[in-house]
């Protein structure tokens, strides 16, 4: 690519990995090399058996030690997200990838896994022809400034208050 950009899907809707991995997908499509670094996740998603399909033009890796979501995150929690942080800076660097995923990156951040200056920092080494992406809710009001395309996904409605379970292929 000519001129990466630093695009951030935030908000307390539905559709952030998903509209993530859409853009992975058309990227793949398009003959652009993608990795996509998932930060608080580990275990088996949908999502790594079809990103399995573009072997060569789609790598990802997760960065979780496995079900911290909420509360004090645990030694083990803050150096998955470490590595992670390493995972993403390597990538960009490398010359080897269009697109840098930070899949969770902002919810990494709100709970305390890495800094806002990690993620900042993130953005300020960005090469110019990478496109970053970075999602999650609560993006700060410091990420949303420095990025240069943000989207926010708004909940209206959604059937989990009704007590629909996350299904498999849908929501995991």
């Amino acid at each position: 690519m000519e001129k990466g950009y630093i695009q951030v899907y935030t908000g307390d809707g539905k559709g952030k990995t998903t509209a993530a991995f859409g853009l992975a997908m058309r990227a793949a499509g398009a003959g652009l090399t993608v990795y996509i670094g998932q930060f608080m996740k580990q275990g088996a998603y949908s999502e790594l058996k079809a990103i399995a399909r573009f072997a060569g033009q789609i790598t990802i890796e997760q960065f979780g030690a496995g079900g911290f979501i909420r509360g004090e995150p645990k030694p083990a929690d803050k150096e998955a997200a470490r590595k992670g942080l390493a995972a993403i800076r390597s990538a960009m660097a490398s010359g080897d990838f269009d697109i840098v995923i930070m899949e969770e990156g902002n919810v990494a951040q709100m709970t305390g896994l890495i800094t806002e200056d990690d993620l900042l920092s993130v953005m300020d080494a960005k090469p110019g022809t990478v496109e970053l992406l970075i999602t999650g809710r609560g993006a700060t009001p410091a990420v949303i400034e420095k990025a240069d395309l943000v989207t926010e996904m708004k909940a209206v409605k959604h059937y989990y208050e009704a007590g629909v379970a996350a299904r498999t292929g849908i929501e995991s």
